[in-house]
């Protein structure tokens, strides 16, 4: 089974609407990061299929929890999950933000490749960053634990916004010292083809 296939069914088992064009593009990157990783190891998972489902999929399945026209993504790494969402949602703009340098010239460069006008990259700690503007949803994947993110975070959440933070297993220890914020939501994510567990994690401010 292809790469499209694969993604094609796995959108329609999760109840994402999302046309053949932008299926296109979210493999386009896939491709660019299985060429880049060759030389920068930006991920340790190398696989195309594996990269399918617990890179692309993995992101797309917080996308409809993603509801604001302005999301920053703080510990962006190789793009996730900013770069699948903005190509999901080209009415949103995304601030990727990394403070490794290699990371930040790969996702300027698929910014560049994939024709993204809805996208920005940032270089930097996100706890040294005076952005133009609050942002109504903040985004993480895999960048610390709950209060650390809220701590370094807080002074770019817009008024009544919140925090999304993608988690594995349901962080019972991180939710129960919890400080700087309070949880609004836990939900389950279904990602076809990957059998780990995955919650997001919907914080507001305390």
């Amino acid at each position: 089974m292809t790469l499209s296939v694969r993604l094609n069914q796995a959108l329609t088992a999760m109840g994402l609407e999302i046309g053949s064009e932008v299926q296109a593009r979210l493999l386009d990157y896939l491709a660019l990061l299985g060429k880049w990783n060759k030389t920068y190891n930006l991920t340790a998972i190398h696989e195309p299929e594996r990269m399918l489902t617990h890179h692309l999929l993995d992101s797309l399945a917080t996308l409809s929890y993603v509801t604001a026209d302005r999301l920053l993504d703080v510990g962006s790494g190789a793009g996730l999950p900013g770069i699948p969402l903005a190509l999901a949602r080209s009415d949103m703009q995304v601030t990727l933000m990394d403070a490794s340098h290699k990371k930040c010239a790969f996702m300027q460069q698929a910014v560049i490749d994939l024709k993204l006008a809805n996208v920005a990259v940032v270089q930097g700690r996100v706890e040294d960053m005076n952005l133009d503007g609050k942002f109504p949803q903040i985004i993480s994947r895999a960048f610390s634990d709950l209060s650390e993110f809220v701590r370094l975070s807080a002074s770019l959440l817009a008024p009544g916004g919140e925090w999304l933070a993608m988690k594995g297993l349901y962080p019972n220890e991180e939710i129960a010292q919890l400080k700087g914020a309070q949880l609004r939501r836990d939900v389950k994510l279904q990602v076809p083809g990957l059998e780990a567990e995955r919650h997001l994690i919907v914080l507001g401010a305390a």
